[in-house]
């Protein structure tokens, strides 16, 4: 029988590390308003936090393993809550910067990788999925409520009041660690590669970066760029140092190990079929979902005027959906592989995205719309349910506080990644087909058209029409051409969400043809003779 003690220790910690990041979205305008500052700033400090995580989680990992995996988990919650007093109290964007994005994202990139080690350390067999199942459950609850609860105490409240929160949940996490097992330890704890740990911090630093930033500075054709080598933006120049300085890490890791010294990543693990499948899923599970996420509040706030509240209520489906689900991948896996769960999961996404592209309309389908949002939380669902179980299955104990930091990072990486990519891609649909729509308009006038044309080469926001209308009105354009360039940027907005979410829908295919990696066969049956997870070498890229 499942510990429920641990379990629910576990639980809280997932649950808390979720929720802080779904309640700062909504927080936005808020936050803005309290510091005097623009949403721009705001959204940088929510860029960090993913960044910190992404780029120190594999270290976060290889740290569980020296010091211990619960060792871990308490000095990366102790400093979790440390980073959300911090923020609570935080007087200025700076300040906020510092607690959310920095210090707590060192503490969730210590705790994220000990808390996936020690699920496994302390469940075998079917109680292993099933706790994998609920914690897949609850990090969907949280994505979902954090809008609910935030919007809710935002309005109500302040923001504070959920980082003065965080840090009594923290608190009361750590007081009841005791409860969790440490799981045992073969051998002497493993040297830290601390040039392998800077190497690959800067160059998934510098990638995710260099994404995040592009709809700023543009992909190729600079915008907004800081510098402009060559007459380019300095987007390709950061994401390609980031490539370089992971190839370094790439021929760092293998130059330690050819001299007998531990590596920050054994890379031969990464030649496990089932591990590497699971990863990549992970990573596009999460690009997927981040994206939709940006997507569909963008809809609703923007487009249809709702507030943050109404915007978690009516995204409430998808939490639902993917708890239920989640919980039942253990019942799944009894009968069919991952491999096949998986896989239905992505055609249940496909499904959905592509209900919601119809659905992006002026006037909101309420009921066709929270059919589709439940929708997409069952094939989240389905994913959540089977990919934790499939990662850490397919490595050994020794092997799998590493494989917590992979898991981590892909998930971090994905999300980053999927925000900033398909939130480019909805700006630059939305740049794209105003100025097409403006150039088509027979009642606007050239003059204004060039005006318009200027203004798009320096970017576009999204903003809400009221917006667009003051805008126009203050530029003193005739009225006429007012109406039609109102109408226009309209239309705009929701062609850019709807290329936005038929590149997730485009994702969700590409993925599918990674499922190939993933077990054709239950991994519970694999786990339960003995309880021993396979070993690193059960299934290998041949030669």
């Amino acid at each position: 029988m499942v510990n429920r003690r641990v379990l629910a220790v576990l639980g809280a910690a997932q649950f808390l590390m979720v929720l802080d990041q779904a309640v700062m979205n909504v927080s936005i305008s808020q936050l803005v308003e309290d510091f005097d500052t623009e949403v721009t700033r705001i959204q940088a400090a929510i860029t960090y936090y993913a960044l910190v995580m992404a780029a120190l989680m594999i270290t976060g990992g290889k740290l569980g393993d020296r010091w211990g995996r619960r060792r871990a988990f308490s000095i990366g919650l102790a400093v979790y809550a440390v980073g959300s007093a911090i923020t609570a109290v935080s007087w200025n964007v700076g300040v906020l910067t510092l607690g959310w994005s920095v210090i707590e994202g060192i503490g969730a990139a210590l705790v994220m990788p000990a808390m996936v080690a020690l699920v496994a350390g302390n469940f075998e067999g079917r109680d292993r999925a099933a706790a994998y199942g609920v914690m897949g459950g609850i990090a969907g609850a949280g994505v979902a409520v954090g809008p609910i609860l935030g919007g809710w105490v935002t309005t109500n409240l302040t923001w504070r009041v959920v980082f003065a929160g965080e840090v009594v949940v923290a608190v009361m996490i750590l007081l009841f660690v005791r409860w969790i097992a440490e799981p045992e330890r073969d051998g002497e704890p493993p040297e830290l590669d601390v040039v392998g740990s800077v190497l690959s911090a800067a160059g998934l630093g510098l990638v995710v970066y260099g994404v995040l930033q592009s709809s700023t500075w543009g992909w190729f054709a600079p915008k907004n760029s800081p510098v402009e080598p060559f007459g380019l933006a300095l987007t390709p120049f950061v994401v390609t140092a980031g490539l370089v300085l992971i190839g370094g890490f790439v021929r760092w890791e293998r130059h330690r190990e050819s001299v007998g010294r531990e590596p920050l990543v054994h890379l031969d693990r990464l030649r496990i079929v089932p591990l590497r499948a699971g990863l990549t899923l992970f990573s596009a599970q999460n690009l997927i979902l981040m994206g939709i996420f940006f997507s569909i509040p963008l809809y609703l706030q923007v487009v249809q005027g709702f507030d943050a509240l109404e915007t978690g209520v009516l995204m409430l489906p998808v939490s639902i959906a993917l708890f239920l689900t989640s919980a039942s991948g253990p019942l799944l896996g009894r009968r069919w592989s991952p491999r096949t769960i998986v896989r239905a999961g992505l055609v249940v996404l496909l499904v959905a995205d592509l209900a919601l592209m119809a659905l992006v309309d002026p006037d909101l389908a309420r009921p066709a719309f929270l059919a589709a949002m439940a929708v997409l939380g069952v094939g989240m669902g389905l994913l959540a349910s089977q990919l934790g179980n499939v990662v850490q299955s397919s490595v050994d104990e020794a092997g799998r506080s590493e494989a917590g930091g992979l898991q981590w990072t892909a998930q971090q990486f994905g999300g980053a990644l999927g925000t900033a990519l398909i939130g480019a891609v909805v700006i630059g649909g939305l740049a794209s087909a105003l100025g097409s729509l403006v150039a088509q308009d027979p009642a606007v006038s050239d003059e204004v058209e060039a005006q318009v044309g200027v203004a798009l080469e320096s970017g576009v926001a999204f903003v809400p029409i009221d917006q667009v209308r003051s805008a126009v009105d203050a530029a003193g354009v005739p009225p006429a051409e007012a109406d039609a360039l109102v109408a226009a940027y309209g239309q705009a907005q929701l062609q850019g969400l709807r290329i936005g979410l038929l590149l997730a829908g485009l994702i969700v295919v590409g993925a599918m043809f990674l499922t190939s990696g993933l077990p054709d066969r239950p991994v519970l049956a694999a786990a339960s003779g003995g309880g021993a997870a396979p070993g690193p070498t059960a299934e290998r890229v041949g030669g």
